[in-house]
């Protein structure tokens, strides 16, 4: 059974940062490109980054990019999310999520398995 448990969510003032993990089991970590996904308050959930299965290649969406920073420990089957220069405009529950990958990719779509998410607020 595959398991994706965040942590690392908090209220913090805008301009601030912020860890986010997410811890994996069940699966064969290597062999899964890894994900975070964010849904704001009366929006629909959208894509955050992703990084490769060998964690060579990422790719942040055009709203994070140069504040976000994705990374992941294949050793110890985890992946971070370091978020610097919050805006308010970050408010979001935070989901981490797993595709099995045949190739080296960084996809923003067709997420297998997602873990329960955590809240990020970020006050003006």
């Amino acid at each position: 059974q595959v398991q994706l448990v965040e942590s690392g969510g908090g209220l913090v003032q805008a301009g601030g940062s912020l860890r986010l993990s997410c811890a994996a089991s069940g699966l064969t970590f290597s062999g899964y490109a890894m994900a975070w996904f964010r849904q704001a308050p009366g929006k629909e959930r959208e894509f955050v980054v992703a990084v490769s299965r060998s964690g060579g290649w990422t790719d942040y969406a055009e709203s994070v990019k140069g504040r976000f920073t994705i990374s992941r420990d294949n050793a110890k089957n985890t992946v971070a999310l370091q978020m610097n220069t919050l805006k308010p405009e970050d408010t979001a529950v935070y989901y981490c999520a797993a595709r099995r990958a045949i190739v080296d990719s960084t996809p923003r779509a067709g997420y297998e398995h997602w873990g329960q998410g955590t809240q990020v607020t970020v006050s003006s």
